[in-house]
């Protein structure tokens, strides 16, 4: 993604040796937070993934979104961001064009894919909440698994026209090989609207629903006929909508910048300062790491299992165990509350 003009020319003769005379502090910064992000990532997200597949509770539909928003965020930090890191240290590009397009290729496979991943999510608990009656027979296991290979399969679709366009290309003030937006400014407003605010849109009218319900159940203003909240849809809810402004917020100032240098170029450029363009590159690269936090934060199932898993791993057990369910069940005197297929715990609290 490139605003002043484009560093990578497929005629010049080294395109990936444009080096940008920076005080070492920032480069030493920029790698800091990118190692950082990198670890709190493929942590945070593998917790992710093993609380759904250890724990009962959180294996319902909804969270089938949830591991695949896991593994959207995780891509990133495997391949691109190690590769960007590599080009910090090395104060430039030099591993090359093919790994330069493939790294471009899965950064923008985990973005889309995380957005489309965000809208499913939106789209799942605006049915759970708004149309619980229907919600079993469209969110079956099966329609479920469905729906997240149709949002892969999307991702794939929308991000395969940037190899033809040309538009992947490196940017050496983000030492990364990223969505160059002057390679068609036709293509770049369509990428912003249809790949940020066309979905954002969409999620928003969704939890805008759920909140209007939410309020009305909580004045007592909702006919008895329709299905009661509990406090766990409520913190589930809050839990989701909260990952999706983490997201908006992360990544608006990138696409707003794109969306502005593409319609008027030759106004936009030279008004945006370098210091706000590699802020708002890293400040979207930070997004992968922040939704299993929120996750411990604010779901106390996911907290109580990151925790046994963490105790597991600390005594090595986490493989020769049954599910911590089964190791809770032994414990407990009483049986374990009902979870029905529409993930609602029948407790008083959650």
């Amino acid at each position: 993604m490139i605003i002043n003009g484009s560093y990578l020319n497929r005629s010049s003769l080294d395109p990936y040796e444009e080096v940008l005379n920076r005080p070492p502090w920032v480069t030493t910064t920029l790698g800091c937070f990118l190692i950082f992000t990198i670890v709190v990532d493929i942590l945070g997200n593998l917790l992710v993934i093993f609380s759904v597949y250890r724990n009962k509770k959180l294996r319902n539909a909804g969270n089938i979104f949830v591991v695949s928003l896991a593994v959207a965020d995780l891509v990133v930090a495997i391949y691109p961001y190690p590769l960007v890191l590599t080009s910090i240290f090395h104060k430039g590009w030099n591993l090359g064009y093919v790994h330069c397009q493939i790294s471009g290729f899965l950064m923008g496979v985990s973005v889309i894919g995380s957005i489309f991943n965000i809208t499913g999510i939106a789209i799942n608990r605006y049915c759970y909440i708004c149309h619980s009656l229907k919600y079993d027979k469209l969110y079956s296991d099966k329609n479920s698994v469905c729906y997240v290979l149709l949002i892969w399969a999307l991702t794939i679709v929308a991000i395969v026209p940037n190899l033809f366009v040309g538009s992947l290309q490196y940017d050496p003030r983000v030492y990364s090989c990223t969505f160059e937006q002057s390679a068609s400014s036709a293509y770049t407003i369509a990428v912003v609207f249809f790949h940020f605010i066309l979905p954002i849109m969409i999620v928003t009218y969704c939890y805008l629903r759920i909140w209007i319900l939410v309020i009305q159940v909580r004045r007592r203003v909702k006919p008895d006929n329709r299905p009661k909240l509990t406090p766990n849809d409520v913190r589930n809810f809050v839990t989701m909508f909260v990952v999706f402004v983490l997201f908006a917020v992360c990544w608006a100032p990138l696409n707003f910048i794109g969306l502005a240098v593409a319609i008027n170029p030759e106004v936009v450029v030279p008004l945006i300062p370098e210091w706000l363009f590699v802020a708002s590159y890293f400040m979207a690269y930070f997004n992968s790491c922040l939704n299993a936090i929120v996750y411990g934060m604010l779901n106390q199932n996911f907290r109580r299992e990151y925790k046994r898993i963490v105790v597991s791993v600390c005594t090595a057990r986490i493989f020769f165990h049954g599910s911590s369910n089964d190791a809770a069940e032994r414990v407990k005197s009483k049986p374990s509350p009902l979870i029905t297929n529409n993930n609602q715990v029948k407790v008083e609290s959650v």
